[in-house]
């Protein structure tokens, strides 16, 4: 299934993607579903299971997709993203920042602050930086409560997977020799179109991720190139730290950053960036003007 998020009357409500319409769970369901994705995420499995058995007769509760504003699929995550940093080897040795292949996953965070969704404007913040880079990733949506998490359990845990831009001012992470502030302006995380639920893509390590800037393609791999697989990722997070519904996850970007182009690439105001995973959909948003 496709899960997603979107505006209506002014406020966020949980809708499930049928081709090119849109049903919003609450009514569709008659009441039984919840209005907001993350209560949809938290009552688990026979939420699922009642968004399942949506068919026909729900159609007078969908609306077209195209022309309707989506909003990102957890607008308002309750906890800061947690992110990994040098995950697929080519990257590791574009940025120059490590020797040889991470022993460990490197985690961050960026605040919630950060997220917006599909077609809203990444932030301009000309005044704080202008070296503002890309990173397409893969983005896992956590589904069940569990801490010091088995790796070979670890995938029971994920509710979903969505597209993710882990949006950086390079300057900013040089300068203050970390990653949480250059990382995390506001605007700074966008997120979506939507969650494809995990019983509809078993095996994260088999998509492709690409990322383009202006249609000139900038980032192009596949997640069977990370170092660590998402299950080690969700495994070695959760030692000792306890995971929540609606957590997530971004689990690195492989190489092609503005960064470590020669000469220097860097977005600029009224650039268009599309992020896309090929089991997913296609994340696009323009760097807002000045």
């Amino acid at each position: 299934m496709r899960l997603l998020t979107y505006e209506r009357g002014g406020a966020p409500r949980a809708g499930l993607l049928l081709g090119e319409r849109i049903f919003d769970l609450a009514e569709a369901s008659s009441g039984d579903l919840p209005l907001d994705l993350l209560e949809f995420i938290d009552a688990g499995p026979p939420a699922l299971e009642r968004a399942r058995q949506l068919g026909d007769d729900a159609r007078t509760h969908s609306l077209p997709l195209a022309g309707t504003r989506l909003l990102a699929p957890i607008p308002k995550p309750r906890r800061n993203i947690v992110c990994v940093g040098l995950n697929y080897a080519e990257h590791a040795a574009e940025s120059r920042v490590t020797q040889g292949i991470p022993e460990h996953p490197v985690y961050f965070t960026k605040p919630p602050s950060t997220v917006i969704g599909p077609e809203a404007s990444i932030p301009w913040h000309g005044h704080v930086s202008t070296r503002i880079d890309w990173e397409v990733e893969l983005v896992a949506v956590i589904g069940r409560r569990g801490r010091d998490i088995p790796e070979e359990r670890a995938l029971e845990h994920v509710f979903g997977y969505t597209v993710g831009n882990d949006v950086t001012a390079r300057d900013l992470q040089a300068r203050h020799q970390q990653w949480y502030k250059g990382k995390g302006l506001d605007g700074f995380c966008p997120l979506g179109p939507w969650i494809v639920t995990a019983d509809e893509l078993p095996e994260p390590q088999s998509v492709r991720l690409s990322l383009r800037v202006n249609g000139v393609e900038k980032q192009n791999a596949g997640t069977s190139d990370m170092i660590f697989n998402v299950a080690r990722l969700i495994s070695v997070w959760s030692l000792g730290m306890t995971l929540e519904p609606g957590d997530l996850l971004m689990t690195g970007t492989p190489s092609g950053v503005g960064f470590a182009r020669k000469p220097p690439e860097y977005l600029r105001p009224g650039d268009v960036v599309e992020a896309e995973i090929d089991a997913i959909g296609v994340l696009r948003n323009r760097v807002a003007l000045e």
